[in-house]
């Protein structure tokens, strides 16, 4: 299942995207939650239901896409989970995952709009796998945590890079409203098999930046989800970013950093295209 979030003149709600067209599963399927996170919480049964419900479809190119999980409880991302990422920062590879948050109002949609700041013209992207926690969980097993995992996104880690170097904890350079593209939809796990064999590429204004395969994860997100649920518990709609892939903007001599006009495209293989412009903060 591909699960949008959209909008049109009736609202905000949810659908399943059926080639071009989207089953609009407020008609559909009336009895389920209208929200992508009330609907991960309802449970498999839940999820079985928006994903075989039929009725009328909407035509794709007549909607707004926003986020396919808008209002996600927890964003958490690894940092350095590339070893080629790593050396081109100049660091070695983390002994353990590097963990932090992006604040949940940095997400917008697949085709929104990434502001550059007025305090900082180091603007950076960087392309990442995301997962979907699908269920409450603590202390999963490695063996066991594909069980977790509900579906992918794609994810642009968007990073204000002078920011990022002032603090440790790097959030105040990785939250800033609008720095979290996320979509274009959510892919059920069913859909993805293998999440670490899948092609990742980033483009800026049409020039290839990254090029890499998530099999070069240091930390695989079964580790990822055992490290995570080992200190805290896991909520249905939490989003978790793998790490970005070697070449990004600000290593590159001289860096080579977003700006107005740009437009950044991320692709990874089997989940789809996140495309955004950059404009100037309004």
């Amino acid at each position: 299942m591909r699960l949008v979030t959209f909008t049109d003149a009736r609202g905000t709600r949810l659908g399943r995207l059926e080639g071009e067209r989207v089953v609009d599963l407020a008609d559909a399927a009336p009895e389920l939650p209208r929200d992508a996170v009330a609907l991960l919480a309802a449970g498999p049964l839940a999820l079985g239901r928006a994903a075989t419900a039929s009725g009328a479809t909407l035509p794709l190119a007549g909607l707004r896409l926003e986020a396919p999980i808008p209002r996600p409880g927890k964003i958490l991302a690894v940092g350095l989970n590339y070893r080629a990422h790593a050396a081109e920062t100049g660091r070695e590879p983390p002994p353990v995952p590097v963990i932090f948050n992006k604040q949940t109002t940095a997400v917008i949609g697949p085709f929104d709009a990434i502001h550059r700041p007025r305090a900082s013209e180091a603007l950076d992207y960087e392309g990442e796998l995301g997962f979907v926690i699908g269920r409450r969980c603590r202390h999963v097993p490695r063996a066991r945590a594909a069980e977790a995992i509900a579906g992918w996104v794609v994810v642009n880690d968007v990073t204000v890079r002078d920011w990022q170097a002032r603090s440790p904890t790097m959030t105040m350079g990785k939250s800033w409203d609008t720095h979290g593209p996320i979509g274009p939809w959510f892919v059920s796990a069913d859909e993805v098999g293998d999440p670490h064999d899948l092609g990742i590429r980033t483009w800026v204004d049409g020039d290839l930046r990254q090029d890499a395969s998530t099999k070069q994860m240091i930390t695989n997100c079964w580790e990822l989800i055992a490290h995570l649920s080992t200190a805290f518990t896991l909520l249905p709609g939490t989003i978790i970013a793998t790490g970005t892939p070697a070449g990004v903007g600000f290593v590159m001599d001289p860096p080579r950093c977003m700006k107005p006009g740009s437009t950044v495209r991320i692709e990874i293989d089997k989940l789809g295209v996140l495309e955004n412009p950059v404009i100037a903060q309004p």
